[in-house]
């Protein structure tokens, strides 16, 4: 993404916002980022950006689109550039690291529960928590 997109989005080009936005992009590909993680990023490349700016910038690109915010029960808000495309998340309950997953059969079977009771499957959210099996 760069500054383009943010126009696109309907977003002024600021320095905060490119950082940010080059921050997750670089960052968001190996995990998700929490608004701290990247204030301390930020912090660590020179750049003197508030925490609180952090979490402005980070709504107005959630608002807009640009990124996807989760939840994931018992943590931290974390951030991910959204790419457009549909993955689902596993969550390792001991040491709280995300990872991404695709399945076709998982989807294909998502929408047959929701035709097999009357519903068109409009939007989803799956999330495994998951802990490493101990031999």
């Amino acid at each position: 993404m760069e500054s383009q997109d943010l126009r696109k989005a309907g977003l002024k080009v600021t320095h905060p916002r490119m950082r940010i936005l080059q921050l997750l992009e670089q960052k968001s590909a190996q995990h998700h980022m929490t608004a701290e993680d990247i204030y301390r990023q930020l912090l660590e490349g020179g750049d003197e950006i508030g925490l609180a700016t952090v979490y402005r910038v980070l709504t107005q690109f959630e608002a807009a689109g640009l990124v996807l915010k989760h939840n994931f029960e018992g943590g931290t808000a974390v951030y991910e550039i959204d790419r457009g495309g549909h993955h689902d998340h596993m969550v390792d309950v001991d040491t709280g690291r995300i990872i991404e997953f695709e399945s076709a059969e998982i989807e294909r079977l998502q929408q047959q529960i929701a035709e097999q009771h009357g519903y068109h499957l409009e939007e989803h959210s799956l999330v495994l928590y998951v802990r490493k099996k101990r031999s």
